[in-house]
């Protein structure tokens, strides 16, 4: 019973929102302009969420096996490795089932969507899972971890952001029908690197000895007028995509989670180190919150 609550434990389930807030705004959008079948909204979903508790998994035993993990030097909770609870190979074990059902769930989000393994719309979704699960796994895992070169923002902005939303659209509907479309996906691409941003603001001093993210090749204050940056960006892009379709009241019933976003940049600018802590969920459900009231301004205005 112990293990089994240490293998929940290193799922970090609180992550679990940010992954779902791009997949469920690309469906809701592809509802708003097509009928699309629910299994295919259920096997979306269920993948990305064994693809983010995959990535979870790796990184934490990616952080141990390099030494950045350490129980003295961590300014957010302490994981299982750390502590004891779990052995690597509890962790090689995790990471092979989550990659399993990682296939299994894509490849049968594939079968209900398109009925078929051959075609070119396969292709494409199967190439994009091939690069998601590569990418979960080798952000701190393998001898050149790109999450210690700095280069983790990219990916979230690419996988949380332009690969969730524009991928569940294309999933459910099989064609990106306007380029408007990226809008949204950078949205919630530049809200999803808020979030790795705060988390290493807060790891910026043990960050220091190990690897070089955005922070601290920048400095505290440097970062902190990037993450205002990306905050800013995240609700411009939405407008704009607002904007652009047929104007509608509910179209911008997002704008109700602004007070969560300005609080939440407020307590970043006058807080450091393991006070930032509390940032990360609360930015996290703010970014799911604004994204769930965004697709559903979208399908409530054809009802």
């Amino acid at each position: 019973m112990n293990k089994l609550s240490s293998c929940i434990t290193a799922m970090r389930l609180r992550t679990l929102p940010l992954s779902l807030a791009g997949v469920s705004l690309g469906l809701m959008l592809a509802a708003s302009d097509y009928i699309i079948r629910p299994w295919v909204a259920f096997f979306t979903l269920l993948t990305t969420v064994f693809l983010q508790i995959l990535s979870n998994v790796s990184n934490e035993l990616g952080d141990y096996l390099h030494g950045t993990d350490r129980e003295a030097d961590r300014q957010g909770p302490a994981y299982t490795l750390s502590k004891g609870l779990l052995t690597e190979k509890d962790f090689k074990v995790m990471i092979w089932i989550y990659i399993v059902l990682c296939v299994a769930s894509g490849l049968a989000m594939i079968w209900f969507s398109f009925g078929t393994f051959f075609d070119f719309g396969v292709v494409i979704v199967a190439l994009m899972g091939i690069l998601a699960i590569s990418g979960a796994v080798k952000y701190t895992l393998g001898r050149n971890p790109y999450g210690y070169r700095g280069l983790g923002d990219l990916y979230v902005f690419m996988f949380f952001g332009i690969v969730s939303v524009l991928g569940a659209y294309f999933v459910a509907t099989h064609e990106i029908r306007t380029w408007i479309l990226v809008l949204p996906a950078v949205s919630i691409g530049c809200l999803s690197v808020g979030v790795l941003n705060v988390n290493n603001i807060r790891d910026i001093k043990s960050d220091a000895l190990t690897r070089r993210t955005i922070p601290v090749r920048i400095g505290e204050r440097n970062a902190k007028i990037y993450h205002t940056v990306l905050i800013i960006a995240g609700w411009a892009a939405m407008l704009v995509f607002a904007s652009l379709r047929m104007f509608d009241w509910w179209h911008y019933i997002f704008v109700i989670t602004l007070p969560l976003f300005v609080l939440h940049l407020v307590q970043v600018w006058h807080r450091s180190g393991k006070d930032l802590d509390p940032q990360l969920p609360q930015l996290v459900i703010s970014t799911f919150l604004f994204a769930i009231l965004a697709g559903f301004g979208f399908i409530v205005y054809l009802l």
